[in-house]
C-alpha cells in the first residue's frame, strides 16, 4: 500500500498575530501538491487564529495535549477541546519537551494513549542525542521509546492515527543534517522494529518523518528514500521554502 507523503510544519513558540496571518495567507495561495498531506502547529495562542483562516484542506496541530479529561490542570489543553475547536493533531514526544521540560517515554507514551483514544491524530517524535549517537546507542534509544509507547497503546489499531517523527536531537535547529544514509537507516530499523513487534500492517503502513533541520535545499533527496514519508519541519516551516518542502516530491 503506498504511504501518502506527509509535511508537517512545527512552529514551536514563535509568532505574531501579524506573521501567523501572514504565513496563513501564504498557504492559502500556494500551489501545493494535492498527494501530500500537510499539518502546520501554532502556538496554542494561535491555534484558533490558524483554523479559521486556513484553507480546510491544511489541518492543524496542538504542540502538547495533556492525558486527562478537563479539570484542574492549570496551564494545559485537553482532547475535548481541541476536538470542539476543531484540531485534529497533537505533536507529542518532542525532544525539547522531553529534554527542556522532562517529559519522560511514559509521559509521552500516555499523552499519546489519551490523544489517539479521544479521536486526535498524533505525530509522534523520537531521536537520540549526540552522545548517545557517537556511544552507538541509537537504535537502543529510538527501540525504548518505541517499546514505551507500543505497550501503552496495548495493539495495532490505534497505530491508524499516529504518524512517527525520527528527530536526532543533534540536528533539530542546528543546520547539522543525517545524511540521507543516516536518516534512511534509522527509519528502516523504525519499520522493522514496528513489524517485529506490532504487525506487518502497521509497520506498512505507519508513516516515518524525517525532521532535523529539513530544508528546501535538501529535502529533495531526502523524500527519494524509501522509508522517508515526509518531514516534520521546524524553523523552516514559518519561510516561503515550507511550500518547497511540502512539494518535493513533484
Amino acid at each position: 500500500m503506498a504511504r501518502k507523503f506527509f509535511v508537517g510544519g512545527n512552529w514551536k513558540m514563535n509568532g505574531t498575530i501579524e506573521s501567523v496571518k501572514s504565513i496563513v495567507d501564504g498557504l492559502n495561495k500556494a500551489q501545493l501538491d494535492p498527494n501530500t498531506e500537510v499539518v502546520i502547529a501554532p502556538p496554542a495562542l494561535y491555534l484558533l487564529l490558524v483554523r479559521e483562516h486556513l484553507k480546510p484542506t491544511i489541518e492543524v496541530a496542538a504542540q502538547n495535549v495533556f492525558d486527562k479529561p478537563n479539570g484542574a490542570f492549570t496551564g494545559e489543553i485537553s482532547v475535548s477541546q481541541l476536538k470542539d475547536s476543531n484540531i485534529t493533531w497533537a505533536i507529542l514526544g518532542h525532544s525539547e519537551r522531553r529534554t527542556i521540560l522532562g517529559e519522560s517515554d511514559a509521559v509521552v507514551a500516555s499523552k499519546t494513549k489519551y490523544a489517539t483514544d479521544g479521536g486526535i491524530s498524533v505525530i509522534w517524535c523520537c531521536g537520540e542525542s549526540l552522545e548517545e549517537r557517537e556511544a552507538g546507542k541509537t537504535l537502543d534509544v529510538i527501540t525504548g521509546q518505541l517499546k514505551a509507547v507500543s505497550e501503552k497503546l496495548g495493539g495495532a489499531e490505534a497505530w491508524k492515527n499516529i504518524v512517527v517523527a525520527y528527530e536526532p536531537i543533534w540536528a533539530i535547529g542546528t543546520g547539522k543534517v543525517a545524511s540521507t544514509e543516516q536518516a534512511q537507516e534509522v527509519h528502516a530499523a523504525i519499520r522493522k522494529w514496528l513489524k517485529e513487534n506490532v504487525s506487518e500492517s502497521v509497520a506498512e503502513e505507519t508513516r516515518i518523518l524525517y525532521g532535523g533541520s529539513v530544508n528546501g535545499k535538501n529535502c529533495k533527496e531526502l523524500a527519494t528514500q524509501p522509508d522517508i514519508d515526509g518531514f516534520l519541519v521546524g524553523g523552516a516551516s514559518l519561510k516561503p521554502e515550507f511550500v518547497d518542502i511540502i512539494n518535493s516530491k513533484q
